[in-house]
């Protein structure tokens, strides 16, 4: 299967600092397997279905990519699927602990599985999905911080967002 890399997140939506992740993570893997985790407990705007879909559209029909979901450990889920590694973004100091403490486990988990971590590009530092939900929500624009399909369907959950750049 070769160089294979699974970049797990709630995705809940895909934003370009998610997807400048997945570009530059294919110029070190062959395949990256973004996966979305179901969690029950979350509290999500976008069903994990959506989500997927979402995501799909925004990588294209690259075939390096493949887009799935997962339930339970992530390390399983990376087992089971081949993979020798487990990718993760990071924005700053403060991400660095939280991905930090869970590469820790996982590695303790299954001490096969090496995470990478990828400093997202200096666009996208203040960017994540939070952010995201919350100015669209106020009705503000999050133009060019998500991909197209993601900006069309927030715009359906959030019919009064602004559709010009303020800045």
């Amino acid at each position: 299967m070769g160089n294979v890399a699974v970049y797990p997140g709630s995705f809940d939506p895909v934003t370009n600092g998610h997807m400048d992740i997945i570009e530059r993570g294919l110029g070190i893997f062959d395949k990256i397997i973004v996966t979305v985790g179901r969690n029950p407990n979350k509290k999500t705007l976008f069903s994990v279905d959506e989500r997927i879909a979402m995501i799909k559209e925004a990588v294209g029909n690259d075939p390096r990519v493949e887009v799935d979901s997962f339930t339970g450990l992530l390390v399983d889920y990376v087992e089971k699927s081949e993979a020798h590694c487990i990718l993760r973004g990071l924005r700053a100091m403060s991400d660095f602990e939280y991905e930090f403490q869970l590469a820790l486990i996982n590695r303790r988990l299954k001490r096969q599985i090496e995470t990478v971590f990828l400093m997202t590009g200096a666009s996208w530092f203040y960017c994540n999905s939070g952010i995201v939900k919350e100015a669209a929500g106020l009705g503000g624009s999050v133009t060019g911080m998500v991909p197209d399909v993601v900006l069309k369907r927030l715009k359906e959950k959030f019919p009064g967002m602004s559709d010009g750049l303020d800045v």
